[in-house]
């Protein structure tokens, strides 16, 4: 095929073509071998970086010596470490002709420092995009699918006649991924939820958030509720990191009765809202964060949800800073929940997360329901 191809130029091209030392020893070294796609691209990126070369000996002013810099980046994107190595010889050929027929005055040191450079950057490029096994911008295509995914797992089924919720996530330093997530299942009768927390923040611990959430997701609904916490713990003593901890805290709710139960595993205490006296109670639940130690065990705590009523679950990020007392967050947390009640629970959920993170760099959630 690449014969044919050759063989479709003019004869003077080719007669021209074969007097460039570069473009021959490519051309010998795509015959030999199976011709891959990656081969196809440095060909293709080969060629680009020869043509603006000798373009740039014809007119400076629409082919730049510096537009050399292209096809490196290029090469960075698409090419394995061993032919972008290649490529970057052939940039260096090409930079030195035009450097022999422009002279040094014209590529000058500015326009070398920066493909040295750029050829850098786009050698560490490729040398990590060939770690993962993947090439172009297909890592990017994939972390934003696994963020897709975390996203939609995280947002509530939809809830029967007279309950209503509402979730709201935020990540330090704007990141898409973070270290709070929430899994949920919903058959219609009983609502069963874990609201998690991973040690660290950001990007470092959204990498165990994407894997813990799918693992999690999968126990959560599958195994009995009071169950749930130690498979949890039991999944992450077999994993051995070394990163840190994680905090949880397991609902259920019987949508019917409006009854619920409590577990937590490190994690602040969940909240009720009670219509009737207009007042918050901080629930009793608690037991050792996951991951630590191999039996984890902790009192539940029970409760009702009468119309009206509501359950506030949190992460540490809205209530703990450097200096302060937990139940002092707690305090303001609940400060703020009551603007919540006479407007409405939907409405302020945000702008509460919002006022609480402020002054935080660390990932928050909030997750509320109620009962109409």
């Amino acid at each position: 095929m690449l014969q044919r191809l050759v063989h479709l130029l003019p004869p003077r091209l080719r007669a021209v073509l074969r007097r460039v030392p570069v473009l021959v020893w490519i051309y010998r070294w795509l015959r030999r071998g199976r011709l891959t796609r990656e081969r196809y691209v440095f060909a293709a990126l080969s060629l680009v970086a020869v043509g603006l070369g000798l373009a740039a000996t014809a007119s400076r002013t629409w082919a730049p010596s510096g537009a050399l810099v292209l096809t490196v980046l290029a090469g960075g994107l698409l090419l394995r470490v061993r032919a972008f190595a290649a490529l970057l010889g052939v940039v260096v050929v090409v930079l030195a002709y035009d450097m022999w027929r422009l002279g040094f005055s014209t590529v000058g040191p500015g326009i070398i420092a920066t493909i040295l450079l750029a050829g850098a950057l786009a050698l560490v490029l490729a040398y990590t995009r060939q770690q993962l096994g993947v090439q172009g911008l297909r890592g990017e295509y994939m972390l934003l699918e696994l963020r897709d995914r975390l996203r939609r797992q995280g947002e509530m089924p939809e809830l029967p006649a007279g309950w209503d919720s509402r979730v709201v996530m935020v990540q330090a330093g704007g990141s898409s991924f973070g270290g709070d997530f929430m899994v949920s299942s919903c058959d219609g009768k009983t609502l069963e939820l874990a609201l998690v927390d991973v040690s660290g923040k950001g990007v470092d611990a959204g990498t165990r958030a994407l894997m813990l959430s799918g693992a999690f997701g999968g126990l959560l609904g599958s195994i009995q509720p009071d169950r749930f916490l130690p498979a949890c713990n039991s999944y992450l003593q077999r994993q051995r990191w070394d990163e840190g901890f994680v905090t949880a805290v397991h609902l259920v709710v019987d949508l019917t009765t409006g009854e619920y139960t409590v577990e937590s595993a490190g994690h602040p205490p969940a909240v009720q809202f009670d219509a009737g006296s207009g007042t918050w109670r901080v629930s009793s639940a608690n037991g050792v964060v996951l991951g630590v130690v191999p039996e984890v065990r902790g009192d539940a705590d029970r409760g009702m949800l009468r119309p009206g009523d509501a359950l506030l679950l949190y992460t540490d990020g809205l209530v703990e800073s450097p200096g302060s007392d937990l139940d002092a967050g707690i305090d303001r947390l609940l400060g703020e929940a009551e603007r919540l009640v006479p407007q409405g629970f939907r409405k302020g959920a945000e702008e509460i997360v919002k006022t609480m993170a402020a002054a935080r760099d660390d990932d928050c959630a909030l997750v509320l329901i109620w009962r109409t």
